[in-house]
């Protein structure tokens, strides 16, 4: 299936999916499984409280928020594709973080999970047909299609991974 048009979309996610360059759902995923592994294998164990600033995500934080961002999305795509019409709601990610506990968990803990739900969002949308891909379903208050919550997902990452870059490292 072909990459996302406007109209599969709200404006707010325009900047996630524009950061995606294959035109292939499934290619971007497994085309980004490298970036990913790569990112996370850079992340030394000493960063793992390190926030750049007062009231900033720590690394774990953001590890975290990268994982509950990856559940949700999927949930919303296997929601819609099921056919389901009831609307779906946005989420809080800053309450997510404070509530995800994450001070006792590891980098490598984490990197782990990461890649563990990213596999299951893969096998997901490698068996979801063009019709599945193309089923709209409303999340606030606009319309998005399946395909678009994937490549919201890829853009997600590669912008978490550009912050870290900037503001961590």
């Amino acid at each position: 299936m072909a990459r996302p048009k406007p109209t599969d979309y709200s404006l707010y996610s325009a900047h996630y999916i524009m950061k995606v360059k294959e035109d292939d759902i499934n290619s971007a995923f497994k085309n980004q499984q490298l970036l990913l592994e790569d990112f996370l294998q850079s992340i030394p164990d000493t960063k793992a409280d390190y926030s750049y600033a007062e009231g900033k995500w720590t690394v774990k934080q953001l590890l975290q928020h990268i994982i509950d961002t990856e559940r949700i999305f999927t949930f919303r795509s296997l929601w819609i594709a099921r056919g389901s019409t009831q609307p779906l709601t946005s989420f809080d990610e800053n309450v997510f973080a404070k509530e995800a506990n994450v001070q006792n968990r590891t980098i490598d803990s984490l990197r782990q999970e990461m890649l563990a739900v990213r596999k299951t969002t893969e096998y997901f949308f490698n068996n979801l047909t063009n019709t599945d891909l193309s089923k709209k379903g409303k999340l606030n208050d606009h319309l998005v299609t399946v395909n678009a919550l994937g490549y919201i997902m890829v853009g997600h990452v590669i912008h978490h991974i550009q912050v870290y870059k900037e503001r961590y490292v």
